[in-house]
């Protein structure tokens, strides 16, 4: 087995650990009847997201260092194109996500009642489609690796 073909093999499970775990996160949380379960939910999901961290960093050190030693896909369409896909899903987190999720975990936090509040529906509303719009490019960015079209 080559270097080349090492890396491909960390790429391809730090995809399905980093990217797999990521396509459930909002699933679990919607499960949830009680405040209890939600709260059970959400450390579940911040569990899984230390997965979802993990194997994207192997994901994206995986697929540059590739592009290094084969500097040529750097001028196939696919590649650039999941490359900046994947840029722009990272930066989902802190720009987009992240200011959407605190007050989620602001009212997880505060709440005393078992009845999850209305609140949390619209809050999580927002949170979810901005989710699901990185969960569709994650899934474009699948799509351009495995029939890399152009």
């Amino acid at each position: 087995m080559t270097f080349y073909n090492f890396l491909l093999l960390i790429h391809v499970f730090s995809a399905i650990l980093g990217m797999g775990p990521g396509f459930v996160m909002i699933y679990i949380v919607t499960k949830a009847k009680t405040m209890a379960e939600l709260k059970h939910a959400y450390l579940i999901r911040n569990r899984l997201h230390h997965f979802v961290m993990v194997g994207g960093t192997l994901l994206l050190l995986s697929g540059v260092t590739m592009g290094a030693i084969r500097p040529y896909l750097f001028q196939m369409g696919w590649y650039v194109t999941s490359l900046v896909l994947f840029i722009i899903a990272l930066t989902f987190g802190p720009v987009i996500l992240s200011p959407r999720s605190k007050p989620v975990k602001a009212l997880l936090k505060n709440s005393s009642d078992d009845k999850i509040p209305d609140a949390y529906y619209v809050l999580a509303g927002k949170l979810f489609f901005y989710e699901r719009i990185e969960n569709m490019i994650f899934l474009m960015i699948i799509v351009l690796m495995v029939l890399k079209p152009f």
